[in-house]
């Protein structure tokens, strides 16, 4: 039975899922019935954070232009666009391996943005039902899964979650932050110093 997290909350993988070593995070969501005369696109993308909180480099920025890590075990993938959001379950996917994961990555920072959104007059206001799980990817068992609650009703980027490395194990954190200025607020945020 998987692990439900509200905003904030924090929980060891290993205590919950012990030799996790492979997992996937998928990302949901469902755009509201509103009609800003436009399709939605939202789009996960990941930030491979060194210890001063910042991108490793470029590279370490993965989105649907730069589906994978630059070590060379690739031990994080996107697994591409999701253009429309349509159906149930996962829109987009991450898989990730942990064991392989280099240790210079201490933070993994999982976030959606919406494509656009200041010329198409959308923001995560008008999204439902977002959500974020981790998947054990050998047995595709749900480890834990954080629905997002909120009303986002001025931004355009979400920080969904967060996995970072403390005492030699892998957590998550349900983080649940909203920014508006888009995928370029979080750009800056974690830009190279």
């Amino acid at each position: 039975m998987a692990v439900s997290l509200a905003k904030g909350q924090r929980v060891s993988l290993d205590k919950i899922a012990p030799g996790l070593t492979e997992i996937f995070v998928g990302l949901g969501w469902d755009v509201k019935a509103v009609d800003t005369g436009v399709d939605f696109d939202l789009d996960a993308s990941v930030f491979l954070l060194g210890s001063n909180e910042r991108l490793i480099s470029d590279k370490h920025f993965i989105f649907y232009n730069n589906l994978t890590s630059p070590d060379a075990a690739k031990s994080v993938e996107h697994t591409g666009d999701n253009l429309t959001g349509a159906g149930d379950g996962d829109d987009e996917v991450i898989k990730v391996n942990l064991k392989q994961a280099p240790s210079e990555i201490e933070k993994i920072i999982i976030a959606v943005t919406i494509h656009d959104a200041q010329a198409r007059k959308q923001n995560f206001g008008q999204v439902q039902n977002a959500f974020v799980r981790v998947v054990n990817l050998q047995n595709e068992q749900e480890v834990v899964r954080y629905d997002l609650v909120e009303d986002y009703s001025t931004e355009t980027a979400l920080i969904m979650a967060e996995l970072y490395r403390k005492d030699g194990e892998w957590r998550l954190n349900a983080v649940g932050a909203g920014y508006q200025g888009g995928l370029q607020a979080l750009l800056d945020r974690y830009q190279p110093s």
